[in-house]
């Protein structure tokens, strides 16, 4: 990169982390988050719903101890970055120049959808930096054939695969290299079979450890099709898909991507545009949600922006000023991603464009980032309440039964700023937490999202269950997580061991 590129990229990427800032300052942490969180605690070659690589990430970032969003934030700031960094290489790989390069940064600064998943600590980030940085040696590797970026791509794709699963399907579009003559007899000079051994042996780890817990990972997607997948179906994903990422990239950046491909003479990117096909397909044949084609379209951009560049810019120039004041007007979107205004403003601003009627709901807001602190604030002072309620013989040994993971991670986040005792819960990877044997406890404070009529749930474990505090929540996006309602459950029917049996199918429930 040359002196002006570079301003160029430090100029977007400083754009980039001060948007990610903002609305740290803004906001509270997403549900799943706090699942992510606590793996840092529990540091293992799996978990129920992702592979192992985010514990290390989260291990890091705990050592801080802290329960700031900032501070658990800086991994997935840092991806946002780099990303923006080897969009900006794959641009100026294909020939790109200055004005392709703002093209492409700039769409990635107005994709809503983007904002979003590149701000929440989720293997999400991970999986689109990963995937990213593997597309750009992919790129290289087809037009060098040289064995060394073979090696990179390897070895990039297995972390890729360890930090989430839908790797695969990267994997799956990289088998476009067999398609043609040339990449193929390289492949097969350079004994390929070798970087394919490297990848099993280095996943192993994972795939012995999902075998050894009856591959609970099958499990979730199972549950997730039965209750989200299913119901999609394409014309709503690419829909979807379509506004998530800003119509106006979807207009002035994708589809001059693919008229891209097909006007390019370079053989090598037609072996791309196969890769990149098979790898949209495979995840569009599996009716993936519209944030899992968030990495291909990462990988496109580039493309777009270098369409204009070669095909329009060579031969009139001006149309890059338009152009680019087209997309800016695209940055009026970015409040619908991420929580760069404060709640308030939100509601005022942004809300009446998106929001959801929930019967017995003051608001319907989409993302529970926006809320999530009042939220948490108001159900752990409410279970502090409870707790401190106790008789003194019962609170040295009562613990807290979380029935959703998130609630679990708050509680487990938070635990000391409370003084509260220790949570469990049998829901995704809390069920490999939870305790394996011995008496529980006299007296059990449980949680759920419910009204007090929720108790059914705790009711076969407990000779007595009694509602005794109810928190409602009036941002809820669902009617079911209006309330939130607090028991004390006493008098056990069974040992921990027992409890955890009768829970080992109802791990997603």
């Amino acid at each position: 990169m040359d002196r002006q590129t570079k301003l160029i990229v430090f100029f977007f990427c400083l754009i980039k982390l001060s948007l990610h800032l903002i609305a740290d300052y803004h906001s509270g942490f997403q549900g799943d988050e706090l699942i992510h969180i606590e793996t840092g605690n529990h540091l293992a070659f799996g978990y129920m719903e992702f592979p192992p690589l985010i514990s290390i990430v989260a291990f890091i970032q705990n050592v801080f101890n802290s329960d700031s969003v900032f501070v658990h934030h800086l991994f997935p700031h840092l991806c946002s970055i780099l990303i923006m960094f080897y969009v900006a290489k794959i641009v100026l790989f294909l020939g790109g120049k200055e004005k392709a390069l703002i093209l492409a940064l700039l769409a990635i600064i107005i994709a809503p959808g983007f904002e979003r998943s590149q701000q929440l600590f989720q293997p999400v980030v991970f999986s689109q930096l990963f995937w990213t940085i593997n597309f750009y040696y992919f790129l290289v590797y087809s037009k060098t054939l040289e064995n060394k970026n073979l090696w990179l791509l390897t070895i990039f794709s297995i972390i890729g695969f360890l930090f989430k699963y839908d790797s695969l399907f990267f994997i799956f579009g990289l088998s476009g290299l067999l398609f043609f003559k040339k990449t193929r007899n390289a492949l097969i000079q350079q004994k390929f079979w070798k970087n394919i051994l490297v990848f099993l042996l280095a996943i192993s780890p994972n795939i012995i450890w999902q075998f050894q817990n009856n591959f609970p990972f099958f499990q979730m997607m199972h549950r997730l099709k039965e209750t989200q997948l299913e119901k999609l179906n394409s014309a709503e994903i690419i829909t979807d898909l379509f506004i998530s990422i800003n119509p106006l990239n979807s207009i002035f950046i994708l589809l001059p991507a693919i008229l891209f491909f097909i006007l390019t003479k370079e053989k090598f990117l037609k072996i791309i545009g196969v890769g990149v096909l098979l790898s949209f397909m495979a995840l569009l044949i599996n009716k993936g949600k519209a944030y899992y084609f968030y990495p291909i379209i990462l990988t496109l951009i580039p493309f777009g922006a270098v369409f204009w560049q070669i095909f329009v810019f060579n031969k009139k120039r001006w149309i890059f000023y338009p152009l680019t004041i087209i997309l800016l007007f695209g940055a009026i979107l970015i409040p619908f991603g991420m929580p760069v205004y404060s709640l308030n403003k939100y509601i005022q601003r942004v809300y009446p464009y998106e929001k959801l009627e929930i019967e017995g709901g003051s608001y319907g807001i989409k993302f529970d980032e926006y809320y999530s602190d009042q939220k948490w604030e108001k159900t752990l002072s409410a279970i502090k309440t409870v707790y401190d309620s106790l008789p003194s013989n019962e609170k040295t040994e009562a613990l807290i039964w979380a029935k959703h993971y998130s609630q679990a991670g708050i509680l487990k986040l938070k635990k000391e700023k409370y003084n509260l005792p220790n949570a469990f819960s049998y829901h995704g990877s809390f069920y490999i937490w939870s305790p394996n044997q011995g008496e529980i406890p006299k007296t059990i404070i449980a949680f759920r999202e419910s009204k007090e009529d929720g108790k059914s749930f705790f009711e076969p474990y407990f000779e007595s269950v009694i509602p005794v505090k109810t928190i409602y929540n009036p941002y809820a996006k669902k009617e079911d997580e209006l309330y939130q309602t607090i028991f004390i459950c006493k008098q056990p029917k069974q040992d921990f061991k027992q409890l955890k049996q009768q829970f080992s199918k109802r791990i997603f429930e």
